[in-house]
């Protein structure tokens, strides 16, 4: 052995006994839970974590994360899966390795604090199904939001991990408010709670390497439980991060199989397990049994999801972070939002305007759902503010912080904008200092009632409970009342193979008319044109339904007075009825063996022109989903009254009415999703 403890190579080749660490470095798989949240929006299907399962449980892993976070809202609103059955399904394959979720305190895994009885039956549920360690986190570091979960968790026999959102208001560590006096009290805290381990937590990989030497070494220092490190990659210095946070003693780390590392995911795992080999912090990894899980991952997993990855970047890093501390998820949905927008020319307005924001906002650190909220709100004031008024748009969310629901926030919120929030905010327009849950009434018998009759057990009432526009949605798709669309079914290689095919001969202008036994079919009166879109090009494309007219489905209306005949718009003042939306080509049947057209470049597709109407119009000023509507056909309204809650970002923004008058016309349902410029409503 050399002076540092390694031991030569070849030893390791020749087979020769690998010597034990003395205290070997654990390690906390994310690849299946925070690597595919990261690198393509959460979209990872059970199903394509099957074939790497129980590969993964023979690792020696500390934990897996495979749940909490992003996955449960993404699998029963894009997916169709049921989270709850995800838990179940792996721990048939994952039988030795502990389960960890990512937990967001009394946020559980929405985007706002729930009653407390929502939050209990929620750990109880968890830990039934099969979860073990409970990576549980506040956005405000404010761990009243704990008081509600962490027993429950320890009841259940679990382990309860409390953490620490990492921020800086500095380049470095220092500044005014997160010291290093700021974290090592706030792991005390987390003891004094009953924490069995502390993960500090750094979101958008703002951790400098020696800022993470001198940060580990104080909190070991400070309390005895062991400390985990969850850095992203986005910036580029969490490899040496890591390192520097081995050599200050840390316990755990954070890490992701190659193939879900990196960008705005997490250091891979395989280079810190050569890195250790020989040392005392040996992981005792075998590095063959990874290279195999990679190559499975690579070879039949990831070209299924290659096209939402963001490859619009050359670098894998993006030191940009450092300057507006935004975390990769919430900078993809701010790009996102800007480009359906028509406004990805101002994303530059929105990095200037969002420290400005957050600082007004309480200095609170981002990561969801506070990312969500100074993100969104940074956008609206970009887009809507006028140089004599600044938030003209504030979300229901920025509301709800300003009047306390959140937390108690780093530094005090700005008087002015608070203020502002608060005007005519139903709970009042004095924010609260007592634990925020403390203000919420019960909601399970509430939701229990309203969904009666399709929530068949516990899990299905909480699912609802947590998301109850989506989640009513999913419900009536898992039991048969509605069709499951095309979009949210899997795919499988030769798919991919397919699509890549028509993507690479549209581009070459090599689609050609179809023929069948050498002779082309004649067109029929159910031929339907369609825009495909491919990069920045459009073909259009002729698709006949082989059998008979297809099936158009479009979004029902909202239920008004008088209700509108199934299946028909409600009609607008003066009898005019808007036409149905057109269907996106996913939500049709599947052609049997459907002739193409010779593609042929089309020109963009226009926007379908707003139904006509006489009154105002309440339009979408932004892409979204609509939650509810306030008002219903025939409710007088006047100017400013509420009248639809339009969910954008995941954030809810309050539409108001445009002028004094009565809605004669809503014309989409609570579910659905709207474009920029859509009529949502009109007042006559």
């Amino acid at each position: 052995m050399s002076e540092h403890g390694r031991i030569n190579m070849c030893e390791i080749n020749c087979e020769k006994e690998r010597p034990k660490a003395k205290k070997p470095l654990l390690i906390e798989d994310l690849s299946l839970r925070d690597g595919h949240q990261s690198l393509f929006a959460t979209r990872g299907r059970t199903e394509d974590m099957i074939p790497v399962a129980e590969r993964m449980d023979e690792v020696g892993f500390w934990a897996m994360e495979v749940w909490g976070g992003a996955t449960f809202d993404t699998m029963h609103r894009f997916l169709n899966e049921d989270p709850w059955e995800r838990i179940r399904t792996l721990k048939r394959y994952v039988k030795k390795t502990p389960f960890s979720m990512l937990l967001r305190g009394q946020n559980l895994v929405g985007y706002r604090n729930y009653a407390d009885d929502v939050a209990k039956a929620f750990v109880n549920r968890a830990a039934d199904n099969g979860m073990d360690v409970f990576r549980t986190f506040d956005a405000l570091n404010d761990y009243r939001n704990f008081e509600a979960v962490a027993p429950v968790i320890k009841s259940c026999g679990k382990h309860f991990q409390g953490c620490i959102c990492y921020s800086l208001t500095e380049p470095r560590m220092g500044g005014t408010v997160y010291t290093l006096e700021y974290y090592v009290n706030k792991a005390k805290e987390l003891v004094d709670m009953g924490a069995d381990s502390i993960c500090v937590k750094d979101m958008a990989g703002l951790m400098a390497p020696y800022d993470a030497y001198a940060l580990i070494k104080a909190l070991k220092e400070n309390v005895d439980v062991p400390i985990n490190l969850h850095s992203h990659f986005t910036s580029g210095m969490a490899p040496m991060t890591h390192l520097k946070a081995v050599e200050a003693g840390v316990d755990i780390l954070d890490t992701c199989l190659t193939p879900y590392a990196y960008r705005t995911s997490h250091p891979a795992l395989e280079p810190m397990v050569m890195s250790l080999i020989g040392t005392d912090r040996d992981t005792g990894f075998d590095i063959e049994t990874l290279a195999s899980i990679n190559e499975t991952l690579e070879k039949e997993i990831l070209p299924k999801y290659r096209h939402l990855l963001d490859d619009t970047k050359v670098s894998v890093i993006d030191i940009n972070v450092l300057l507006h501390q935004t975390p990769g998820g919430m900078l993809s949905n701010l790009v996102n939002q800007l480009r359906d927008m028509d406004a990805l020319d101002r994303i530059g307005e929105v990095y200037k305007e969002l420290p400005r924001v957050r600082k007004e906002l309480g200095q609170i650190p981002l990561v969801t759902p506070t990312s969500q909220i100074v993100g969104t709100q940074t956008v609206n004031n970009v887009l809507f503010d006028t140089p004599d008024e600044r938030y003209k748009m504030i979300t229901a969310q920025v509301k709800d912080l300003c009047y306390g629901l959140y937390g108690k926030t780093a530094v005090p919120i700005d008087a002015e904008v608070q203020k502002k929030a608060l005007k005519g905010y139903d709970r009042g327009e004095e924010p609260i200092s007592c634990r925020p849950a403390e203000v919420l009434k019960p909601e399970l018998e509430a939701a229990k009632a309203e969904i009666k009759g399709l929530a068949v057990d516990e899990d299905d009432l909480i699912l609802y409970t947590l998301f109850p526009v989506t989640g009513k949605k999913f419900l009536q798709r898992k039991y048969g009342k509605e069709a499951v669309p095309e979009s949210m079914k899997s795919i499988t290689l030769d798919d991919v193979e397919r699509q890549a095919d028509i993507i690479k001969k549209a581009k070459a202008g090599e689609l050609v008319e179809s023929k069948l036994n050498g002779e082309s079919p004649e067109k029929t009166e159910c031929l339907r044109t369609f825009n495909v879109f491919v990069d920045d090009e459009c073909f259009e494309v002729g698709v006949d339904e082989v059998g008979g007219a297809p099936v158009i489905a479009y979004a029902q209306p909202a239920q008004a007075a008088p209700p509108a005949a199934p299946g028909q718009p409600v009609p607008l003042q003066g009898g005019t009825v808007p036409p149905p939306p057109p269907a996106p080509a996913a939500s049709a049947p599947a052609p049997k063996a459907a002739p193409a057209t010779a593609a042929k470049p089309a020109a963009p597709a226009a926007k379908p022109a707003a139904a006509a109407a006489t009154g105002a119009p309440v339009t979408a000023p932004m892409p979204g989903m609509i939650i509810k509507y306030e008002k219903n056909v025939g409710d007088a309204v006047k100017k400013g009254d509420t009248v639809v809650v339009l969910e954008a970002m995941k954030m809810e923004n309050a539409l108001p009415a445009p002028a004094d008058g009565e809605i004669t016309a809503l014309n989409f349902g609570s579910g659905d999703s709207v474009s920029k410029g859509d009529v949502l409503a009109v007042i006559g």
